[in-house]
């Protein structure tokens, strides 16, 4: 069932569990970064795979290309890429939101905690449909880069796998959140964003 804001302020159906500052969503992505679970060993394990992935390519490329054009596909992996990458991960994020019905959709950034971010103002997502939005950036880009790494020539496997490294830890927020959802595992969780107040809501279902 899709719910409103309305429904959500019903006290007798509905209890706050969390409301999040933007101006607090560096702390809230630490604390749920630094609880142990499935959710952290998968993001963890996947740096740590991604990372060694990397060393691979750079042991066997090591020799074969002058020092400066390994260190100029360093500096592509490292800096350029991920700061390219900036808007198709946001980009991602809309699309699960728009397909579940979300309309008034907007992106945002903090500098001072080096955050940027998709928010549907108003918009009741489900624990499914906002999952489905956390996640779905990292699996694509993920997918696509493993594909690139595959067929593409070696320095360019070099440039995009660490690329493929950086991402995914540029995906620590959305591994936050999925974090905080899998640790409530047991609740009926709903959230929805203030975009004009800056913040966001989580509710638990409670009849």
């Amino acid at each position: 069932m899709a719910y409103k804001v309305e429904d959500i302020d019903d006290p007798l159906r509905f209890r706050l569990l969390r409301k999040v500052p933007y101006s607090d969503l560096l702390s809230f992505v630490l604390e749920y970064l630094g609880k142990k679970s499935a959710i952290m060993v998968i993001f963890w394990s996947s740096c740590i795979f991604f990372l060694m992935i990397a060393i691979y390519i750079r042991v066997g490329i090591a020799g074969t290309y002058p020092a400066s054009k390994i260190f100029l596909h360093s500096i592509i992996g490292i800096i350029a890429f991920p700061i390219l990458a900036i808007p198709v991960h946001e980009g991602l994020h809309v699309i699960p939101y728009y397909i579940s019905g979300a309309r008034d959709i907007r992106a945002g950034m903090d500098l001072r905690q080096y955050l940027f971010y998709i928010t549907a103002h108003r918009y009741v997502a489900n624990a499914r449909e906002f999952k489905t939005v956390a996640a779905f950036p990292y699996q694509v880009i993920s997918i696509a880069v493993l594909f690139l790494i595959f067929f593409l020539p070696d320095l360019w496997k070099w440039s995009f796998s660490l690329f493929l490294f950086f991402h995914a830890t540029m995906c620590a927020g959305d591994f936050a959140l999925l974090n905080f959802y899998f640790l409530n595992k047991g609740k009926q969780i709903y959230t929805w964003d203030d975009a004009d107040r800056k913040e966001a809501y989580f509710y638990e279902k409670i009849i």
